[in-house]
């Protein structure tokens, strides 16, 4: 499942380490946005991760599911690509 994920961090310590959490499970796409495509156990390992860096007192990080048929619908102005599903296998 495709997810977007945004983030608004005041701390720079806090907010590089959120982004290279996220990097492991997606692609950046704007500065504080990023989009992954995860299934409930990524989707949870990644939540885990991000709570052991964040204050939640001072941080937000939010999660927004798009579901597949709505990927369809996607569109974007200016730069930039839609986020593929990539296929891993181990060999």
């Amino acid at each position: 499942m495709l997810y977007v994920i945004s983030y608004d961090i005041p701390d720079n310590k806090r907010r590089l380490k959120v982004a290279k959490v996220l990097l492991d499970f997606g692609r950046r796409v704007q500065y504080s946005v990023f989009e992954a495509h995860l299934d409930t156990s990524s989707l949870k390992n990644l939540k885990d991760r991000l709570r052991k860096v964040i204050l939640e007192s001072e941080d937000s990080i939010r999660f927004y599911r798009v579901c597949g048929e709505c990927e369809k619908f996607i569109e974007i102005l200016g730069q930039g690509r839609i986020t593929e599903e990539i296929e891993v296998y181990i060999l």
